[in-house]
């Protein structure tokens, strides 16, 4: 079995969404004074490659700590749409993997949009699921969809549509994936554990793919 990381790293001079700020990290302790290293660090719930709770855009749903620990570990299928050829994901794309993501917990789309990641391209212009797409992939009661992308919306969209009918059927939202590109195949184990913070809208995750 191989793994393969599908993280950005966090570091202060990362991209972030715009209006966010980007995380501070910065040194309290070093080994030459105190006999130990240890960093202060302070950013979002939803930097880098990280996940969307229910309750992120849902009054009342679920945080993720509310949700089981096996809702970030399952089998994973790998659409590749790379490169884009329309800035909507339409059902039309999904159909004929029907009965393959029927059988997956994870949906990972495959834009080639990491490409831009450090780039102001990476901020607009990327697909996005259409309403009917997202709509039945929420119906297929999925543990989660994954992007390499900064959002599973339009950057100025106010009504977060595709969030919003995902996360009603409490299919999280993993976005800002990378190295995508570098998977020996399109079927696997996923993994998207998030920090086990209390009430968690949102988290950082470590997101790795296992094949074999």
């Amino acid at each position: 079995m191989k793994l393969y990381d599908l993280t950005h790293p966090i570091s202060p001079a990362m991209p972030v969404f715009p209006g966010m700020e980007p995380p501070e990290i910065e040194p309290t302790s070093s080994v030459q004074e105190c006999g130990y290293l240890e960093h202060k660090m302070t950013m979002f719930t939803h930097t880098g490659t990280h996940m969307d709770a229910p309750a992120h855009i849902i009054g009342g749903a679920k945080t993720l700590d509310q949700l089981p620990i096996d809702q970030f570990f399952g089998s994973a299928f790998l659409l590749a749409l790379n490169p884009p050829d329309k800035r909507s994901i339409e059902m039309e794309m999904l159909s004929p993997h029907q009965k393959t993501i029927q059988k997956v917990d994870f949906l990972l789309l495959d834009t080639g949009w990491a490409k831009h990641w450090g780039t102001p391209q990476y901020f607009s212009g990327y697909p996005v699921l259409s309403l009917e797409a997202a709509a039945w992939l929420g119906s297929r009661k999925l543990k989660g969809v994954g992007m390499d992308m900064i959002s599973a919306d339009d950057i100025d969209s106010r009504t977060l549509p595709v969030h919003r009918v995902l996360l009603e059927n409490e299919c999280v939202i993993i976005e800002n994936l990378t190295n995508l590109e570098s998977l020996p195949g399109d079927r696997f184990d996923f993994s998207c554990f998030p920090i086990k913070l209390m009430n968690a809208d949102g988290s950082p995750v470590r997101a790795v793919a296992f094949a074999r």
